[in-house]
């Protein structure tokens, strides 16, 4: 059976299949031991979407999906970053290899063990900023951001994620710019009627 041949969704991002790639921006090295694979001189990482619901989005949606992916040299506010494996592949694509994009992306953890391993990361991916704090607190945020930001991701467990994630995108997003939620039902309170 013939091969697939790679959709390109943006710079650094390709779909094979139902496989999403990022082109890595370190060579020879896997974040969280993940594939990887050369074509000609470019090395790919897999991005699993059953550990990234921002790799799950791109794939499952009808939508073009250059309207939830950040532009090439973004600056980006991922809030609820973890230890970083869906930041890292964000990074492959806004900063790139030694940060040749000029991208951004401040990443916001409030966990001391997860915010271990994002520091981590970063020694070796330039343009990413991590931060240790409360994601809800503006205050704690402001300080690392170089004005609004073209992307916002919210991914924490808290009660009212939506009315956090608005008035965090009233402060910081820029007009026109890109704001992904990934709600998790269980951490919203429903008021029955």
């Amino acid at each position: 059976m013939a091969r697939r041949k790679p959709q390109k969704l943006a710079w650094g991002i390709r779909k094979e299949g139902r496989s999403l790639w990022t082109r890595n921006a370190v060579r020879g090295v896997s974040v969280r031991g993940e594939k990887r694979k050369k074509d000609s001189r470019i090395e790919w990482r897999h991005w699993d979407p059953n550990k990234s619901k921002v790799a799950a989005s791109l794939l499952k949606s009808k939508k073009e999906t250059s309207l939830m992916i950040p532009e090439v040299g973004s600056t980006c506010l991922y809030l609820g970053a973890s230890s970083g494996t869906t930041v890292s592949h964000i990074h492959d694509h806004v900063c790139g290899s030694g940060n040749h994009h000029n991208g951004q992306i401040i990443a916001v953890e409030m966990a001391p063990r997860m915010m271990r391993d994002l520091s981590k990361l970063s020694e070796n991916r330039p343009g990413l900023i991590p931060v240790l704090g409360d994601a809800r607190n503006p205050l704690s945020i402001a300080p690392y951001l170089r004005g609004k930001v073209d992307w916002i991701h919210q991914d924490i467990s808290i009660a009212d994620q939506t009315k956090s994630f608005l008035h965090i995108s009233e402060i910081f997003l820029k007009v026109g710019g890109i704001g992904l939620l990934s709600l998790k039902a269980a951490s919203e309170r429903w008021i029955e009627g």
